[in-house]
């Protein structure tokens, strides 16, 4: 008989600890199999901010009927890159420059005093209408940057200066000026070409 000690061997084994086996993952299907082009294509799709106009055609012309049956169900068309270098309808700086004149000039800026925290939030008011304005010219692809400043009149001199990173045939800037008694409102409209 042997003892258990320092030398000898002990008689009871730990077995090993088992975990309870795990639900497997359900595999993702291969774009190669004929029923999955589709629903990988419904689920590219749903989760993109990109727009698509074109999928190449697939390997099967069975799994191209399938795509016809989803790409009817969208709301909205999807575009994809168009690789277009030039905008179709060049920023016209004059007709927007004239709308912001007409913004600043016809909104509630006349009778108003210099009130720094009521032209904090009157500001923002006209930058979000000339947005809107200056969106409804049509112009696609193009990315609007609206900044009004309003300065008080106290005899002093300034300098707005604006430094960007642009395209000169496509890109422009338009500036409009309200001048007041108490203030001067400055209304800056950047146009820049996203191709």
């Amino acid at each position: 008989m042997e003892k258990g000690g320092h030398g000898g061997k002990s008689a009871a084994v730990p077995a090993p600890h088992l975990q309870p086996p795990q639900p497997r993952k359900e595999r993702r299907p291969s774009m190669f199999e004929k029923e999955a082009y589709a629903q990988i294509l419904r689920e590219r799709l749903r989760e993109s901010f990109h727009d698509v106009q074109y999928v190449e055609p697939p390997f099967d012309d069975s799994i191209a009927d399938l795509g016809k049956e989803w790409k009817s169900a969208l709301a909205k068309l999807k575009f994809a890159n168009s690789y277009r270098m030039e905008p179709l309808k060049k920023f016209q700086a004059h007709s927007v420059e004239t709308k912001v004149q007409q913004i600043l000039k016809f909104t509630s800026l006349k009778d108003v005093k210099y009130d720094d925290k009521v032209f904090s939030h009157l500001s923002l008011e006209l930058a979000d209408r000339i947005l809107s304005a200056v969106k409804e010219f049509g112009y696609h692809r193009y990315k609007f940057i609206i900044k009004v400043l309003f300065i008080q009149k106290t005899g002093q001199a300034i300098n707005v200066a604006s430094r960007w990173i642009w395209d000169v045939a496509w890109d422009s800037w338009v500036a409009a000026k309200h001048e007041t008694e108490t203030y001067v409102a400055l209304a800056l409209v950047f146009a820049l070409y996203c191709e």
